[in-house]
């Protein structure tokens, strides 16, 4: 006979208790001698007489109580386990209660089955970890497997009978879960496929009214508690069988108001109205253990939005950690020791780790979809992998998490209890040690005091750490009236020049003056960060520019509890603010319009280099993955896009990088929004009015998007491609369109998601006036017609703008004929003398109906931008016929490919390559700073110094006069190589 169990003989537990070992060995004989089937008593005498069986059995009975009972109560199952082993014997159980238990119909049976099994699979279970075979992983999930098969069981078995009885009506008999309307949502370790050896379950019971056909008069909401209370009594009642699990509801909303088992409705309604912080935390482990499944997964999606916030919440931390304290306070365990410890609710125990976790779950989840595990320990890990967590606090939890679930564990296997208390005397103490394998109390105790130490160190750095104020504001005192000399002193030596409207300003918040800071606790977190927000701020270029621009912030602000909170949590972000509000006010109103934006920056990669337009794109795919409707699609968008953007903004207040990369990332975020968003689009449309099949939409980029050239405020230039192939008369749906109405619906439905004002903003302004025949034109045109129009009837401006065009969101192929078509356009032979009357006229009507509103308007000044973008076209235009090799939508880019054709001379071409650089910072840098335009009379002087910083120039002197001579360079060249060749030819 072979033994399926391999081991060495020195892994085993020790042995604990002589007296035990030597009992159960005198049971064990006992038993054996009562065994009538002698097949059966010569293998168990057989594998007694093992010697390795002898001391895991001596061990067991040395060490368990609860385990030496099982075995010598099922010596036929013992023997199986030995024959067979744990994992084919665990596989038996549950297809015993799967298929032949679930489907009797009589009480007594049931639940006499399950609690042999709870005894079988609890002995398998324990001899495969005792032995070293399972990892303490595969052990608590072998632990949560059968648990919910019993549940499974229980929940078909009540099914049956309840329609036995008539009072309901399956949809599926033979698989009575399926589609029941009936769910059991497993909670904490049984939720997180962790459960222990001898826990409770925590479960929350759901149903849908209307997806049980229920036929008693009770109607199906008292039904279903009482089924649910039958369900306690399956696994709960203690017979001379024993028990299955202790059973708790009480995670339930409001339990001591609620019934046993919830309508879908009514948990929807009290979890989007009142649920609480803890209540995010517990439903991180929220799983469908049982029952109709997928009706658990639509509540646990549809609950998202309460579990997972959009913004960063820092709020939970204090939250959180406030019901650690209140643990301490009535469990005890605040002080690491050994005996007597609470390993779970103790210092340095389980909780502080599953807190540590989900904590940082709850605040970063809803920005990555990654981090929402229900695993502690897959939680850790990919807290780690998003550069959350440190290599170090990711190793040090995870090999804690497992030491101290392996204790855990073997606490509960001696007496069946559920106890995380280490023993307070010396004897016990020494008997559990033996348990866990070690040799002595004291080797035992230097690994425990090691991995509580650690996780208490990790759990402080997150929850307890005291972000102190720096020494020069520590001492400040806003009380009384008015501000004391002393306090005035004290803030000027911090850098703010009028320390008495300082104290007014700071008064003001702590009487709650705004609704950010009228709530208690907001007033207290704000109270917190003062002094190290008047350090931040003092430190800016304007202190109380800066500060004032802050308070215009705070002032908008619906609540501020979320930002104390967060700035409370991240104090370096204080910094970041004292930034933006002293020297880009632009950014600062922004970020009052949306505050959100600032959890952007709590992101490791924040002041990197965005990855590829590739990459963007499956950035936003994946937030668009966890849209429950059209109106989540429209906020994630906007919600993902405007934190791209603000990220390249600051990238370009502080210079870290080009401009050059910063518009081609502006552009790629755009493009990746539309790339994503149109297939939603179209989705919803397909809804109603079906689709054309066998035919291509595309979007024509013109303009800043087309050149890649796109600024933070830039709007979207856009035109609506499509072909349809093998004659399609109309779309297939329910409600159906012609082509040309199909596509005119798709565009104007596209261009409202982009343009529409969401709480979460809008993401782009949207014109489509660049379209053949403009605002009176289809708003979608076939590429036939297209094509046809631009070669017949379009005007020399409209060949101007194809030079910045190009085509996305649409099939590759598709693109690539739209791509042709505007290659053959701008390729065409064009009338030298018309080409450039056109465009010398098309400038002179700008200059008259939006003449430059002074030196600073970069756009419409002589030389300007407008000035470098006419050249760029009239050249490639020109001489595109020639040689197509100079067509380039960018405008720098096309310079240079004019340069290396020889089509522009060397100097020529490097002074408008730099000139473009030069604009196109200042335009983007004025778009942060001043919004738009400059006036060298009101801007304030940091903002005039962080334009010369950006620029490479030591003070705004040095850069007004770079500027002024560049725009007189770039009009010298337009009037040689436009005005002067026209000039020259009427000659």
């Amino acid at each position: 006979m072979i033994l399926s169990f391999s081991f060495s003989e020195e892994t085993l537990p020790k042995i604990g208790n002589s007296e035990r070992a030597k009992l159960g060995c005198t049971h064990w004989e006992e038993r054996i001698e009562r065994i009538e089937n002698s097949d059966l008593k010569q293998d168990l005498i057989y594998f007694y007489n093992t010697p390795k069986v002898n001391s895991l059995l001596r061990s067991v009975f040395s060490n368990s109580p609860y385990l030496s009972d099982c075995l010598l109560r099922d010596m036929e199952f013992l023997r199986d386990l030995l024959k067979h082993g744990a994992e084919k014997s665990l596989t038996n159980i549950h297809t015993h209660l799967l298929e032949n238990v679930a489907t009797s119909t009589d009480r007594q049976t049931i639940m006499a089955a399950l609690r042999r099994a709870k005894k079988q699979a609890s002995l398998a279970i324990a001899f495969a970890d005792i032995t070293g075979q399972w990892t303490d992983q595969r052990v608590v999930e072998e632990l949560t497997e059968f648990a919910s098969t019993a549940i499974s069981t229980t929940v078909s078995h009540l099914l049956l009978e309840l329609e036995k009885r008539g009072h309901i009506k399956l949809k599926t008999p033979k698989t009575p879960e399926q589609d029941c309307g009936y769910v059991v949502l497993a909670m904490g370790k049984l939720g997180s496929w962790e459960l222990n050896y001898s826990s409770d379950i925590d479960l929350i019971i759901l149903f849908d009214p209307e997806k049980i056909n229920y036929l008693h008069d009770r109607g199906p909401h008292e039904g279903m508690v009482r089924m649910t209370r039958d369900l306690v009594r399956c696994l709960d009642d203690r017979t001379k069988d024993g028990y299955v699990f202790r059973t708790d509801l009480r995670l339930r909303p409001d339990p001591s108001a609620t019934p046993l088992a919830l309508s879908f409705n009514a948990a929807m309604t009290y979890y989007e109205t009142t649920g609480l912080n803890w209540e995010r935390c517990a439903m991180i482990k929220a799983n469908p253990i049982a029952g109709d499944k997928e009706l658990g997964h639509r509540f646990l999606k549809e609950i998202k939005p309460f579990v997972w916030r959009k913004h960063l919440d820092f709020a939970a931390i204090n939250d959180i950690h406030a019901i650690k304290r209140q643990i301490h306070a009535h469990k005890g365990g605040a002080k690491i020791a050994v005996k007597g410890h609470n390993i779970k609710l103790g210092r340095g125990g389980i909780r502080e780790i599953e807190f540590f976790a989900q904590t940082q779950q709850l605040i970063w989840g809803g920005r990555n979809p990654e981090l929402r595990s229900s695993s502690t320990a897959y939680a850790l890990e990919q807290l780690h992998h998003a550069h959350l967590i440190s290599l170090k606090a990711y190793t040090d939890m995870t090999e804690a998490y497992w030491f101290l679930r392996r204790v855990e564990n073997r606490l509960q296997m001696v007496d069946d209890q559920q106890t995380q208390f280490l023993p307070e005397t010396d004897e016990s103490l020494a008997e559990i040690t033996a348990f866990l394998g070690y040799d002595s109390v004291e080797e035992f105790s230097d690994e425990l005091l090691h991995h509580l130490h650690v996780v208490e160190d990790h759990y402080a750095t997150l929850f307890e750490e005291e972000h102190t104020a720096p020494a020069a504001t520590k001492n400040l005192v806003f009380t009384g009236q008015e501000a004391s000399p002393e306090l005035v002193e004290s803030l000027q030596k911090i850098g703010f020049a009028d320390g008495t409207w300082v104290f007014q300003l700071i008064t003001k918040w702590k009487q709650g003056r705004y609704r950010a800071v009228r709530s208690d606790r907001s007033r207290r977190l704000m109270a917190e960060i003062v002094p190290v927000l008047l350090e931040a701020f003092g430190k800016s270029t304007a202190p109380d520019h800066a500060l004032n621009k802050f308070d215009e912030f705070l002032a908008g602000l619906p609540t501020g509890v979320q930002l104390f909170s967060m700035l409370q949590s991240n104090p370096n972000l204080l910094n970041l603010l004292a930034e933006i509000m002293g020297s880009a006010p632009a950014l600062a109103d922004r970020l009052s319009h949306s505050p959100r934006l600032l959890d952007a920056v709590l992101s490791e990669d924040f002041f990197q280099q965005l990855p590829n337009q590739n990459a963007l794109h499956d950035q936003l795919l994946t937030a668009l993955d966890q849209a429950r409707d059209f109106q989540d699609v429209l906020d994630f968008s906007r919600s993902w896009a405007n934190d791209q953007k603000f990220r390249v903004g600051l990238q370009i207040l502080r210079a870290t990088g080009s401009i050059e990369r910063a518009s081609r990332d502006l552009s790629n975020i755009a493009q990746s929004t539309i790339e994503a968003l149109l297939p939603k689009v179209h989705d919803e449309l397909k809804n109603r009015h079906g689709d054309i099949e066998s035919s291509n939409f595309a979007i024509l980029a013109m303009g800043k998007l087309g050149s890649h050239e796109m600024t933070v405020t830039s709007d979207l230039d856009l035109i609506s491609l499509y072909e349809i192939n093998g004659g399609v008369q109309q779309s297939n749906g329910d409600r159906p369109l012609d082509p040309t109405q199909y596509f005119a619906r798709l565009t104007q439905r596209f261009t409202n998601a982009l343009s529409v004002m969401t709480p979460e903003g809008r993401l782009y302004e949207i014109d489509m006036r660049l379209r053949p025949s403009g605002g009176a034109g289809p708003l979608a045109l076939s590429l036939m017609a297209f094509e046809r129009y631009q070669l017949n009837d379009a005007w020399t401006w409209e060949h101007m703008a194809l030079t910045r065009a190009r085509a996305i969101a649409g099939t590759k192929s598709f693109c690539d004929n739209i791509n042709h078509v505007i290659g053959e356009v701008l390729c065409l032979k064009r009338d030298p003398q018309k080409l450039v009357d056109d465009i010398a006229d098309m400038r002179l009507r700008i200059a008259k109906g939006k003449p430059a509103k002074g030196l600073w308007d970069i756009k419409q000044i002589s030389g300007g931008l407008i000035d470098l973008e006419f050249l760029s076209q009239y050249l490639q235009l020109k001489h595109a016929h020639d040689n197509p090799k100079v067509l380039h939508p960018n405008t720098k880019q096309s310079f240079k490919q004019l340069g290396q054709e020889g089509l522009l001379s060397s100097p020529d071409c490097a002074d408008l390559i730099e000139a473009f650089d030069l604009f196109h910072q200042l335009q983007n840098l004025l778009r942060l700073t001043t919004g738009e335009k400059l006036d060298e009379e009101t801007a304030p002087p940091e903002v005039l110094s962080r334009l010369a910083t950006a620029l490479s120039e030591p003070g705004f002197p040095e850069l007004k006069a770079r500027y002024i001579h560049t725009t007189e360079r770039i009009a010298e060249i337009y009037e040689r190589l436009i005005t002067a060749e026209i000039s020259a030819k009427k000659e």
